[in-house]
């Protein structure tokens, strides 16, 4: 942009009063490469980073926070991605078959059952067992894998 035009002139109340527009920054944002659909797991190779004004880049994640997080819902190509836009990886999914195991010193006891809700690594979700259709809070330990702590 040229002074010429970034700048303009007005006259107020008798007074010559010019501005200046300042050239907006840019910054090389992470951008979503392909359409991304909700519970898909972000990779870098899912992105691409582009040059956006500072306006446009506000609330726009690192590259490092996205890789490996999961989608919160569906996302076209070429969205900025923000928090809002990601969640943990789920490892249980409501719905989907678990194992529940309860541990007690030596003793360890296993069922099957089902989440009743999805949860990322640590978090506590509420599961059935198929066994009995006690529903029990237990937390997530991996993948179909859930811990009820015994008191």
């Amino acid at each position: 942009m040229t002074p010429a035009q970034s700048s303009f002139a007005i006259v107020v109340a008798g007074l010559l009063l010019v501005a200046a527009a300042l050239p907006e920054v840019e910054a090389l944002v992470p951008v979503l490469d392909r359409p991304v659909e909700a519970g898909d797991q972000l990779a870098t190779t899912d992105l691409v980073e582009m040059p956006l004004s500072a306006n446009a880049a506000r609330g726009a994640l690192r590259l490092r926070d996205i890789a490996g997080m999961e989608a919160a819902r569906r996302l076209p190509a070429g969205s900025i991605v923000r928090r809002t836009d990601i969640i943990k990886p789920q490892l249980v999914r409501r719905g989907e078959a678990v194992i529940i195991t309860v541990r007690n010193g030596p003793l360890l006891i296993s069922t099957a059952g089902r989440a009743l809700a999805s949860g990322a690594a640590g978090a506590t979700v509420r599961v059935v067992t198929q066994s009995t259709s006690r529903t029990l809070d237990a937390q997530v330990e991996g993948p179909g894998a859930v811990r009820v702590l015994a008191n």
